[in-house]
């Protein structure tokens, strides 16, 4: 069992995820691997995507969701990177990677993981489009998804 959890400025590489689960020990017959990407708004023209966190507490919040994964799938490696700072089109914001012995837990514990942590890690998103500068409210389809795994 191991956990990658990082918060960070630097750019990411989406290989670099799939070459760490492949490290996963004995047992591992599925990688399921998710890339989240800066994207075009519908009604501006974006500028640039701005993301701040807590440093600590957003790694707690990280780890305490793997943790909640965990607990529910049998689970050998968890990747979560997630990128602060600003962002342009097509970035890779987010990326988060699981190793199972099975595709079905991998891929399920892969879409729990990104809705708690849309709903749960301290990120705050701040949009720089032609119309200005605008802080991001939480939106309640995510809210929605993370709640769908209390049942």
């Amino acid at each position: 069992m191991s956990d990658f959890i990082e918060v960070t400025e630097a750019s990411l590489n989406s290989a670099d995820v799939s070459a760490w689960l492949k490290q996963s020990p004995e047992g591992v017959g599925a990688l399921v691997t998710f890339t989240g990407l800066v994207r075009e708004l519908e009604d501006a023209s974006l500028e640039a995507m701005e993301l701040e966190h807590y440093p600590g507490m957003t790694e707690k919040a990280l780890q305490k969701i793997v943790e909640q994964a965990r607990e529910r799938w049998p689970l050998k490696r968890v990747w979560i990177v997630h990128r602060v700072g600003r962002m342009r089109l097509t970035d890779e914001v987010v990326q988060v990677g699981v190793s199972s012995a099975h595709r079905k837990a991998a891929f399920e514990a892969a879409v729990f993981i990104m809705d708690y942590l849309k709903r749960d890690a301290p990120f705050w998103k701040r949009e720089v489009s032609d119309k200005g500068a605008v802080w991001v409210e939480q939106k309640s389809s995510d809210l929605e998804a993370a709640s769908s795994w209390d049942n």
